[in-house]
This record gives C-alpha cells, structure tokens and sequence, in this order.
C-alpha cells in the first residue's frame, strides 16, 4: 500500500474522529515530505520581514531566541517606546538568555508590559494556583522576572490569564499600543499547531477566517487529547493525569496584532535520537494559511521563526 493508499484509509477510519475534521492529510504529508534545504524557499504568503532560523543545537536555540527577545526589549527602550510582549511558556530555554543579555546590557525593563498568553483552569476557567509548579506563571515569574533582579518587569506590569484578567487583555493592549507601545509576540507551536491553546477544532466555532481571526481569547479552552499528551511529556514528566484538560488562552485577535513576532519550535531530543515537532515546523512553514492549521497564518507576519536543524529532516522513518 503506498502513502496515498494508507492515508485515504486513515482517513475513512476511526482516525477521522480524531483528527480535525478539515486537516487535509495529504497536504500535511506533502509538507513533512520536502527537502531540508525547502525550508528556507520563500513562499508567496510570507510576509516579506518573516524569515525562519536555523539553530544547530537546543543550547544555540535558546541562545539565539533570547538574544532576539532581549533585542527587541533594548530597541524599544533605546526608542524611548513602551513594550508589549505576550510570553509563551513553551518553549522556556529562551528566558534564561534573554534576561541575560538584559542584565550585560544593563536594560531596566519598566517599559515592558508582560502578558502571558495562557494558563491552565478548570472547565469554569478558574486556573491554577500562581506557587503550584505546573503553573505558567510561577513558570514566567522564575524563569524571566526572577532572573532579571534589579531590572525586572514592575509587579503592576506582569498580566497572566486568570479568569478575571485574561478577557481584559485587548483592551489593556489596545491602549497601550494607542500610547505608541511596540507589540511583540513570543510563541511556540504545538503538535496540533496551536498558538498558545488556540487549538484547530475552534475554527468550527467560525463562518470565515475572518470571522475567527477576530476572537481575542477563550476561558475553560477544551484542548485537544494530542495537546494533552505533548504537554505530559514536556511539562508533567509523562503523568498524563497531572495535565488539565482546558486551558484560558488569547486567541488570533490578539496575537495577530503583534508588530512582530518571534517564535519557537524545539522538539528534539539527541540523546534518543527523538524528533517529534518536525511536523509542527514544516506544516507551519508549507501549509498555507487556514484557520483550521492556527499557526500557519504567522509567515505573513514579521518576525523571525526558531527551530532545531535536525526538524528540518528529511523526515523518513527509520529503526531505532
């Protein structure tokens, strides 16, 4: 049975109820099938400032990351701007050297404003406590604003997405940018390719992409099982069941309004020889924007897009 053969039959099976429902799965594979050096071949949806970065390594990939993350925080200070910059909270390598960077060039950071993108809650979007470890904000506060001693974010600037303040982001962002504050985004991809818990199945909730790049954030996000499994791997140590079932998330209304955006895709283990966000990379690059593949809309968005070398591939299975 060839590739074409075996994908119909995924997709005519009990598989069809748990992919969503508008994947095209040949597609998918068609990206995942490229040569490595296609990912650097400019697509026409790219947006002309938006380019991928190669890191040879996961240390040079955090170093690389939060380089540019301290940029842009020295750049809008050194403009005499306020910053606005939405933290992901995976990957988190990046913070380390961002604050870094920060500290040896001696940036204070009271012109930042800091808005975690998602956090995990209950179904009636009440999160987790800020000192349970899980937390994404016990997360951002000890890996950046800790690290940043003397120089860090003004307590009062710090925003996390509890169920309170997260449906006050776009507002908060709004005013600030009317103010003349610079817009930065830092993102990572999951293997269902959402951006921060902005999973594909919403797009069902949405009559066009127009519609659904509109909305600014959902409380109690239902999130997708492969969502749920990844995230036992990289956070929960494989307890599956530590890891909640939603999430509070922004959505593209917000992170769509970014000036620029400097994402993150590092799943890659050497030590096994384990690849396993190569096809988030590829799809993210290759697909074409579509509400059902959430981060397939950031190539038309300036920025700059991180990834480990050998996610590029090529991606042909092999025994271990």
């Amino acid at each position: 049975m060839d590739k074409i053969d075996l994908l119909s039959t995924i997709k005519g099976s009990l598989f069809e109820q748990f992919y969503p429902k508008e994947w095209n799965l040949a597609k998918i594979d068609k990206c995942c099938s490229m040569k490595p050096e296609d990912v650097f071949k400019r697509e026409k949806w790219w947006h002309k400032d938006f380019t991928p970065v190669q890191a040879d390594t996961l240390e040079d990939f955090n170093t690389l990351m939060g380089h540019e993350i301290a940029q842009q925080i020295k750049l809008a200070k050194d403009e005499g701007r306020d910053v606005i910059v939405i933290l992901s909270a995976g990957p988190m390598g990046m913070y380390r050297w961002a604050a870094e960077f920060l500290k040896s060039w001696n940036v204070d950071c009271s012109h930042v404003h800091g808005f975690n993108m998602d956090e995990w809650s209950d179904s009636e979007g009440n999160t987790l406590p800020a000192s349970n470890p899980g937390a994404f904000r016990n997360a951002m506060e000890s890996a950046f604003y800790g690290r940043l001693g003397k120089l860090t974010v003004p307590e009062k600037q710090r925003h996390f997405a509890t169920k309170k303040e997260l449906p006050l982001y776009g507002e908060q962002i709004g005013i600030l940018k009317a103010k003349g504050a610079k817009f930065v985004l830092i993102y990572g991809i999951g293997w269902v390719f959402h951006v921060a818990f902005w999973e594909p199945q919403f797009a069902a909730d949405y009559f066009s992409m127009e519609e659904w790049k509109k909305d600014t954030h959902r409380l109690a996000a239902k999130l997708h099982p492969l969502t749920i499994i990844q995230n036992s791997i990289t956070s929960f140590k494989g307890r599956i069941t530590l890891v909640p079932a939603r999430a509070n998330t922004i959505g593209p209304g917000i992170f769509l309004q970014a000036d620029y955006t400097i994402g993150g895709v590092d799943g890659y283990l050497p030590a096994r020889k384990m690849i396993y966000q190569s096809m988030a990379l590829w799809v993210t690059l290759k697909y074409g924007p579509d509400m059902w593949i959430p981060s397939s809309v950031m190539p038309e968005y300036p920025g700059k897009l991180y990834f480990i070398k050998d996610l590029a591939g090529p991606l042909e299975p092999e025994v271990n």
